[in-house]
């Protein structure tokens, strides 16, 4: 059975959650509209979700997907320019998904320090290049979704050693991918076996990062959602390697994310 929390019949647009996704720039165009279609795709109760991505990053989006709500952003990368554009809908947002694709700009870099300082208590996903850019310690109530890579440069930026790390997560928890995804909060850690060698192509973070915050959006709990979104992408790729080999892409996760969420127990 799919999660999925129960609806008041007299509900308005909105009442059911709302996300906002920045990301995207003139080098990734695609890592935003990954991470935006498994939210779609998931079919996880958000009544509306919006991409704060550059103008043309931000039509791109708009060919592939009609569903897909986009502010499209003046410039081939986010910078402090756009903030005052982006606020209204960050305020609005019940969750963040912050960093697909975005790109390491110096502008996007205080970009992305001034959101997250804008919403210290507001549900995130902090993922792909918004990792490189901030300390552990500037960061709350996020889900942080690193490959080993980042981590360490995490770990770097916030002078913590890897022995000690989980004292300062505080209310986050930390999603961290590899062969086996480890999901560790201050108070528990759970592994995610599976999954396929495959999953190594890029975008497959992306599309994680989405479950994410389509899990976030219903549940508000920050362990359980990256929990969920590890093991339905970790089912996916098992069943994209079984019918396709190793010769998918992560635009496939798509076509079976809504089969496979109904499956997930």
């Amino acid at each position: 059975m799919v999660l999925m929390l129960p609806r008041n019949p007299s509900s308005h647009k909105g009442d059911n959650g709302t996300i906002l996704v920045i990301g995207g720039s003139a080098s990734f165009p695609g890592a935003a509209y990954l991470a935006a279609q498994s939210i779609a795709a998931l079919r996880a109760g958000a009544d509306l979700l919006f991409i704060a991505a550059p103008e043309k990053v931000a039509w791109a989006i708009n060919t592939f997907s009609p569903d897909l709500i986009t502010l499209k952003l003046l410039g081939s990368h986010l910078a402090p320019r756009h903030y005052r554009t982006i606020l209204p809908y960050l305020k609005r947002a019940d969750v963040l998904l912050l960093g697909n694709g975005i790109g390491t700009h110096p502008d996007t870099k205080r970009l992305v320090r001034k959101a997250i300082a804008a919403s210290p208590k507001k549900l995130k996903v902090i993922d792909a290049d918004a990792i490189k850019m901030l300390r552990l310690q500037d960061i709350d109530h996020s889900i942080i979704t690193p490959h080993a890579g980042e981590f360490k440069m995490l770990l770097k930026h916030s002078n913590l050693a890897a022995h000690d790390y989980r004292n300062a997560l505080r209310h986050n928890v930390l999603l961290l991918k590899g062969k086996a995804d480890r999901i560790i909060s201050r108070d528990a850690v759970k592994a995610v076996a599976g999954g396929s060698p495959g999953m190594t192509v890029g975008g497959t973070g992306d599309v994680l990062a989405g479950l994410c915050a389509g899990y976030l959006s219903q549940t508000k709990d920050l362990f359980r959602s990256a929990l969920l979104a590890s093991r339905l992408s970790k089912r996916i790729g098992s069943r994209l390697q079984k019918q396709l080999g190793y010769g998918f892409v992560a635009s496939d996760f798509l076509r079976v994310i809504a089969e496979e969420g109904r499956r997930l127990r």
